[in-house]
């Protein structure tokens, strides 16, 4: 009997792996734009973080997003982000 493989991600924020399904997508889109990705179905670059608000503070703080995605993102893209995690 063959068991299910689970995909782990590290958490960008906190470095830990979790499962894929417990950790927030954070995706760069073709154009350029950095959002959450709650569905996980964005097209796109993708980033994964715990779901609360501390690890993506940990993120910004390190610029791990920023180097994933080898951009400069905006403070109103971090504020955007957590504002939307808090309400998720």
């Amino acid at each position: 009997m063959k068991t299910k493989k689970i995909p782990l991600r590290m958490c960008t924020g906190c470095g830990e792996m979790f499962d894929k399904r417990t950790l927030v997508r954070v995706v760069k889109s073709p154009d350029g734009e950095v959002s959450l990705d709650l569905t996980g179905k964005k097209a796109g670059r993708g980033a994964y973080v715990c779901k609360n608000t501390e690890c993506l503070k940990k993120a910004r703080k390190k610029r791990a997003f920023e180097r994933a995605f080898s951009m400069q993102i905006s403070d109103e893209v971090y504020s955007s982000m957590e504002e939307e995690m808090k309400n998720a």
